[in-house]
């Protein structure tokens, strides 16, 4: 059974506050029993992608840096494996979504950059990020192979399924989503059970667990041109079968302890064998933009 414990986080504009509160939601978790620990998407900021402001490119630090010096002691101190997001600055004018994995003894076990960028309002990562050139690949851990995505990545079913194929044994995807202030009621709603159930999907149709980390609370944008993202929180653990095995509340900071059993997926994927039946003969046009 892997102990895995999520951290979902109310940001301010006080980096050293943010990661103070993680360093201590980092310990909580440990001491319940967690051995894999993931935070939120980019968690030592506010979401600065709500508006493009080359000023915040000064957000950005490199891998090794700063930021990863402070996770990979908290990684030993506690011994456990914990999944960042970080953002990266690879040289000048070059920068990523960047999530870093850190083994229990404090070491990089892998790394991974964000693929699919989004372009929304109050969500321009393109202005930031440069898509990423890592592929899809499980991180080796102590605790096993994971599959790690991030956010946008959520909701494209070819990401999950190199992953499952490439080896992962979990899905995991640090996320920041919420509303856009001028939804309505009903369409906010909406979006909120696409994604619960997109996460269900991918736990479903590649037999796997799936965890996602998001964010809450209320973000305004600094450019004032809209009301702000309030993040709609509702962390998540799924099982293999699209069961929920546990929820973060919407509006509210919580760290959830949960137990996965990895073993449980080699069982259902005796039973669903989704992976025996592909066509793999028949998927050419996956890799056309459009079929005409």
């Amino acid at each position: 059974m892997l102990i895995a414990g999520l951290i979902q986080q109310i940001n301010s504009s006080d980096k050293e506050a943010n990661m103070s509160k993680l360093a201590s939601s980092i310990a909580w978790c440990a001491a319940q029993g967690a051995k894999l620990i993931i935070l939120q998407e980019l968690h030592n900021s506010l979401y600065f992608c709500q508006t493009e402001n080359p000023a915040f490119f000064d957000f950005a630090e490199p891998i090794p840096g700063d930021s990863t010096d402070f996770y990979s002691q908290l990684a030993l101190k506690y011994e456990v494996v914990l999944v960042t997001s970080l953002f990266e600055k690879r040289s000048a004018g070059l920068y990523h979504n960047t999530a870093v994995i850190f083994e229990k003894d404090g070491s990089i076990a892998g790394k991974y950059r964000k693929m699919h960028i989004p372009d929304d309002p109050a969500y321009y990562e393109k202005f930031y990020f440069t898509p990423g050139d890592l592929g899809f690949k499980p991180i080796t851990t102590s605790v096993g192979k994971l599959g790690v995505l991030i956010c946008w990545d959520q909701w494209y079913p070819e990401a999950a399924r190199l992953m499952a194929l490439a080896g992962a044994e979990v899905l995991i995807y640090p996320t920041a989503i919420g509303y856009e202030s001028t939804d309505l009621i009903d369409e906010k709603k909406r979006q909120l059970d696409a994604w619960m159930i997109s996460q269900r999907g991918h736990a479903v149709v590649n037999g796997l667990p799936v965890i996602s980390v998001n964010r809450t609370g209320y973000e305004p944008d600094p450019s004032g041109l809209t009301n702000g993202i309030t993040f709609w929180g509702n962390s998540m653990v799924v099982g293999p079968q699209g069961e929920l095995l546990a929820v973060a509340p919407e509006s509210e900071e919580a760290n959830l302890i949960v137990g996965i059993d990895l073993e449980r997926s080699e069982s259902v994927k005796r039973w669903w064998p989704f992976l025996r039946d592909r066509r793999i003969d028949a998927y050419d046009d996956l890799n056309k933009r459009f079929i005409d």
